[in-house]
């Protein structure tokens, strides 16, 4: 392992152990792993036996809480941007580039269009326990996924999924082949 990447993995971990708000017992860092936490969020808990591959995001701002259960695993490219309240079960996996949004930015259609840059809406999401999120997910704010469900790659989560369902990203594709 190079030098420079054991030296970022002991930062990330110094950050999270120096955190006030911030639980966790053992966890597995990949390398360039990033944790950007503001000093007044509410908790970071992370549970027992918890895995980040390598380029994983995870953004928690001032007053939100982000809870991982025990034996969850992010593989590589994955993000987590909790600005309110994301819980993730226990034994629950996620594939490649799987992304986590509790939030939206804040817009106006009338009397003229305009987004807010730093203005959000936000509500919980939560996902419960022996999931399977597959790769390149996407789950918006205030969706719950129930225990025991298989999203498909490239799926974009925006309502809630009961518990003990698979869902999957049926796209047709067309080939048009050329003589």
């Amino acid at each position: 392992m190079d030098f420079f990447e054991k030296l970022q993995r002991r930062q990330q971990i110094s950050l999270l152990k120096k955190h006030p708000h911030v639980f966790f017992k053992t966890i597995k860092l990949g390398i360039q792993n990033h944790f950007i936490l503001d000093s007044s969020i509410k908790s970071l808990t992370i549970g027992e036996s918890v895995g980040f591959r390598n380029f994983i995001h995870v953004l928690v701002l001032k007053n939100a809480h982000l809870e991982l259960g025990d034996h969850f695993f992010m593989n590589n490219y994955c993000s987590i941007n909790c600005l309110d309240h994301i819980s993730i079960g226990e034994n629950t996996l996620f594939g490649e580039g799987v992304k986590l949004y509790d939030h939206n930015h804040s817009y106006e259609t009338e009397p003229d269009f305009k987004v807010h840059r730093s203005a959000f809406t936000t509500a919980p999401i939560v996902i419960g326990k022996n999931c399977w999120l597959g790769s390149n997910v996407t789950v918006l704010k205030g969706v719950t996924i129930g225990d025991n469900c298989i999203i498909g790659a490239g799926c974009t989560v925006y309502k809630d999924i009961p518990a003990n369902t698979t869902v999957v990203n049926h796209q047709e594709l067309i080939i048009k082949q050329r003589s």
